[in-house]
């Protein structure tokens, strides 16, 4: 008799799945960039180059849920100044949003008077915890002031002085790419992305530029890496006043990084552009014939094969345009970072762009200035010096508030009209259906109970498999109670639920443990070490390649569900099915039951009033967390309940 222990440990030797679902993601993947490489191949013309980079344009900001109106007054306060030896620095907060506040530098070179309004580049943060004020990205800004170039450097959301005071369960700091994907996971659901508060950050550091009497906004620069290189990529598609360009350590192609490994995090995940041809070569033709220069480093985690790759294709549309000499590439032999030699090369394209008359650089470095002068706030923390100000996770939040408040009273299973036909699109659409071509293998007693292995094709290319339990006395019976058991981990973490399978079990029911795509032995090899479930983990990636394709893992495990509930009737009839799905799981299995009528109750071990509370209460990433999001959900559907725990 085998112990639930020993049975999570048994390999199955029926067929290899281990490296099915990334195989899945990726064949996907792949054709859709190679159908992106053939619709760029065929610009041959001027109006060809626009109608794509309109196509484009349109389809980056539906991605992404649309750029927020700013509705009022940023309501602008310079609340500090330095003055150096040739120039100053105004330390000013402005409010792209009601209430919402950015913290912000702008250095002013001597020459900078009314008289003569002096061309400004904007600098975007990459994902350095102390933004525009630490040493590192501050003596990249004062290359370009050495120069004689105005620069309004501005703080990313959950950075520098826009740093909040969350902790995560470890008691460390939430900043940064991990303040980034817990708002971006919140996100999805209402079909945004987190990118439209970057894009509205900095298109109102724009604006505020644009009230500058000392400033030629019509000479208008922008550059930043890493983050900042998408900041910079993603104004390049979306703001028309940007003069000249230089994205650093940004400019790669997905399929390159796809295969290398990486995960990004949620403002530089756009959902759909994959399946619509997008790539990085999109994101530099959007700018042509405008001066550009791509900055890369030669070691970067980025690949520089993808990197050369989309540069060399897009030389030809500067070309095309008779602007060759306004395409630039520079790699620097280092490791991802806006290194001194990128500064510097910026500053000089910058300089024979946008000044009149570029000054001899002096190739010495001005002198820093300590991080607490750059500060506009006394402490360094936005939070400190005004505790009414929004966070961006205060925005986010109040979008559930209103929703739930909209909704409340509404019936559970409540859908928009279309919901259905929307929600089965999003289940079905790139599914390729085939026949179910059962294994099953008969085990030994587990712990008194009777126990078989099944594997069945959920589609093609992708195997689901269960672990079916029954009463040994039942064992070669019909039975007239399947319970379908959806959980993190599958068959591998039977035994904290073994209690609950032994007690289906004696009432007379089968349980059947469901191994959906990803789970249990069907989970993909680690990436970097890093936990498979975890956040920036394996299922993690794949779920942003899915995203990209404008599917999600919830989506899929959507279909496996019912895929099951299918097979479950192929080999047992038509039983009572009902499914006991408890943490992450609960989503895909309860939309599962609205598109399928095989399925009866869904149960959990919480409950939910509506399924904005369910999203609301994923706070820390846990196991899996990456299954729960399913974009543009919450506008076509809002589910709760049955609010019964248990099973």
């Amino acid at each position: 008799m085998h112990l639930p222990q020993a049975l999570e440990r048994t390999v199955f030797t029926l067929y290899d799945t281990q490296d099915q679902l990334k195989r899945h993601v990726y064949e996907r993947a792949d054709r859709a960039f190679a159908r992106g490489d053939r619709e760029r191949d065929r610009i041959s013309t001027a109006s060809g180059l626009r109608e794509r980079q309109l196509a484009m344009r349109t389809a980056f900001i539906h991605a992404i849920g649309g750029i927020p109106d700013r509705e009022a007054d940023m309501n602008a306060v310079i609340v500090g100044q330095v003055r150096e030896e040739g120039y100053r620095i105004e330390n000013i907060v402005y409010e792209p949003l009601p209430g919402y506040r950015v913290t912000s530098n702008l250095y002013l070179p001597a020459q900078a008077e009314p008289a003569s309004p002096s061309p400004v580049v904007l600098f975007l943060s990459g994902h350095e915890l102390e933004g525009k004020h630490g040493d590192y990205y501050h003596r990249v800004i004062l290359r370009f002031v050495e120069a004689g170039l105005a620069v309004f450097a501005i703080d990313p959301p959950g950075q520098g002085e826009r740093v909040g005071d969350a902790l995560d369960d470890a008691g460390n700091l939430i900043w940064g790419t991990g303040e980034h994907q817990r708002i971006g996971i919140r996100c999805y659901p209402f079909g945004e992305s987190i990118a439209r508060y970057f894009v509205r950050d900095a298109m109102s550091a724009i604006d505020y530029l644009e009230t500058r009497q000392e400033l030629d906004t019509a000479r208008l620069g922008v550059t930043g890496n890493s983050g900042g290189g998408t900041q910079t990529a993603m104004l390049m598609i979306c703001d028309d006043r940007i003069a000249a360009a230089a994205p650093a350590t940004f400019i790669m192609d997905r399929q390159s990084y796809m295969y290398a490994g990486g995960v990004q995090d949620a403002e530089q995940v756009w959902p759909g552009l994959t399946e619509a041809g997008f790539d990085h070569e999109d994101l530099l033709l959007a700018f042509a014939p405008k001066p550009l220069l791509v900055l890369a480093a030669e070691y970067d985690f980025f690949p520089i094969e993808g990197t050369r790759r989309t540069v060399t294709r897009s030389r030809r549309y500067w070309e095309m345009l008779g602007k060759k000499a306004d395409f630039e590439f520079y790699v620097e032999p280092s490791l991802h970072r806006y290194t001194d030699g990128m500064a510097k090369k910026a500053a000089a394209f910058f300089a024979q762009r946008l000044l009149e008359h570029p000054r001899e650089s002096s190739g010495q470095a001005l002198p820093a200035v300590p991080a607490d002068k750059l500060w506009c706030t006394k402490q360094g923390r936005l939070t400190s010096e005004w505790p009414q100000a929004l966070t961006l996770s205060d925005i986010v939040q109040s979008r559930y508030e209103r929703f739930r408040s909209n909704n409340r009273g509404r019936p559970s299973d409540a859908l928009a009209p279309n919901g259905e036909q929307w929600l089965r699109d999003q289940v079905y659409a790139g599914r390729a259906p085939c026949p179910f071509n059962t294994r099953h293998m008969r085990l030994a007693d587990t712990d008194g109970l009777s126990t078989a292995y099944w594997m069945w094709w959920s589609q093609s290319g992708v195997m689901n498999s269960a672990l079916w339990f029954s009463g040994a006395r039942d064992a070669d019976a019909r039975p007239a109670e399947v319970v379908m058991a959806a959980w993190a981990g599958g068959t591998t973490c039977l035994s904290r639920h073994w209690p609950w399978i032994r007690e289906q079990c004696a009432a007379g029911r089968s349980v059947v443990v469901l191994n959906a795509s990803g789970v249990g032995p069907h989970e993909p090899a680690p990436v970097y070490g890093r936990p498979v479930r975890g956040m920036f983990g394996m299922l993690h990636k794949l779920a942003d390649e899915l995203i990209w394709l404008g599917d999600s893992l919830a989506a899929l495990r959507t279909y496996d569900t019912i895929r099951c509930a299918e097979w479950i009737a192929s080999v047992a009839g038509n039983v009572s099915l009902s499914i006991y799905a408890p943490g992450n799981a609960w989503l895909s299995a309860r939309l599962a039951a609205l598109l399928c009528d095989r399925i009866g109750q869904v149960y959990s071990d919480t409950e939910y009033a509506q399924i904005a509370d369910w999203f609301l209460s994923a706070g820390e990433p846990n196991e899996d967390w990456m299954s729960t999001v399913f974009p543009g959900l919450l506008q076509y559907v809002d589910i709760a309940g049955p609010t019964r725990k248990g099973c």
